[in-house]
């Protein structure tokens, strides 16, 4: 647990030092000022051993965890801290929003080399508190340490969520409609952009892939407003791609799917980077991951009220793109010819080595 205490001595310039020079509570003092952490439900929250909560009668805790790791997840310096700040937030939002909950409390553990400038602490926590705040969640606690190599950002969301309202991944059901929010593929793009040099994409597609790889947008209010209808089934966010993802919500639900590749809707960016470097696109939307949009199978009788809320609230839209079919049948992906355009689902997973 974080606990404040200031510097002795005189005034530092956090721009040209090492968080070895100003010290552990002189870097937490410092971050403190830079996270949101005064709610009403924080009853004791920054400075103790433990965050004392007040939850709500008749609604049920939700509880996340998600670390971001330098070298397996970024590198530094191509991303700039304050976004980082921010995909460390984003992430754990995401899996909220999949369960159509409300983010409230936050802890963050960082690890850091002791030669970490201060300044670049300082822009994680910036990102990262400004990120929380646009969902009213605060921080109320966490932990700083000393890593011999790498920044590590370790974060727990905790959440609320209504007891009739909680969308699991195990509930589909045959007939269903699969449903997903926004455009997929733009995060695997914006992957490829950091690691060539792609000069025949045009600069805002590149940018635009670049920013939804490193600064990924929580789809919350979409999660409440399908959590909302009481005519979704089963939801997940697509953190390990379409198809891996998928089936990861068949398996939960113990069913199988059928996706309609013409209505996969790729990103732009997706599409103009694949194509430059002699990719499918549609092989991005459907495995690229980290597009953190929602996947959700609902009942087809609520598809209009679904489509029509979207609307009204002007969020990010959704779209049909398949249907849940019995288990027997397995997980693909067809075209309108009925030819199939992928096999089994191929999930990221972080202790398989991967193709490239």
């Amino acid at each position: 647990m974080m606990a404040p205490q200031r510097p002795h001595g005189p005034a530092m310039d956090p721009a040209s030092l090492s968080v070895q020079e100003i010290g552990e509570f002189g870097l937490i003092d410092r971050l403190r000022n830079l996270l949101p952490y005064g709610a009403p439900s924080v009853l004791v929250g920054i400075g103790d051993d433990v965050a004392v909560l007040r939850t709500e009668a008749g609604r049920l805790l939700l509880a996340t965890c998600d670390c971001q790791i330098e070298g397996v997840h970024f590198t530094l310096p191509a991303v700039p801290a304050y976004l980082l700040g921010r995909r460390a937030a984003a992430v754990n939002l995401s899996d909220m929003a999949a369960m159509g909950g409300t983010p409230l409390w936050a802890l963050v553990s960082l690890m850091v080399p002791e030669s970490t400038p201060v300044s670049l602490v300082e822009e994680i926590y910036r990102g990262f508190g400004e990120a929380l705040s646009r969902f009213g969640a605060v921080v109320v606690g966490g932990n700083t340490a000393r890593h011999p190599d790498r920044v590590v950002i370790d974060v727990t969301l905790l959440g609320e969520g209504d007891p009739d309202r909680v969308i699991l991944r195990s509930g589909a059901r045959v007939g269903d409609l699969i449903i997903v929010t926004g455009t997929l593929g733009a995060s695997r793009a914006g992957l490829e952009c950091l690691a060539a040099d792609l000069s025949g994409v045009d600069e805002p597609l590149r940018s635009a892939a670049v920013h939804r790889h490193w600064a990924p947008e929580p789809r919350l209010a979409e999660g409440r407003l399908l959590a909302a209808s009481g005519r979704v089934r089963a939801m997940i966010d697509v953190s390990d791609g379409l198809m891996g993802d998928l089936g990861h919500l068949c398996r939960a639900s113990g069913v199988g799917a059928v996706l309609y590749a013409d209505a996969v809707p790729v990103d732009p960016a997706c599409d103009a980077v694949a194509r430059t470097v002699g990719r499918d696109p549609l092989e991005w939307a459907l495995y690229g991951g980290e597009d953190y949009e929602l996947l959700a199978a609902v009942d087809p009788g609520g598809l209009a009220d679904i489509t029509q809320a979207f609307q009204e609230a002007r969020v990010s839209p959704c779209r049909v793109i398949g249907r849940i079919v019995p288990r027997e049948e397995g997980l693909r992906c067809v075209r309108s010819d009925g030819t199939a355009v992928a096999g089994p689902d191929r999930a990221w997973d972080h202790f398989r080595k991967e193709a490239s």
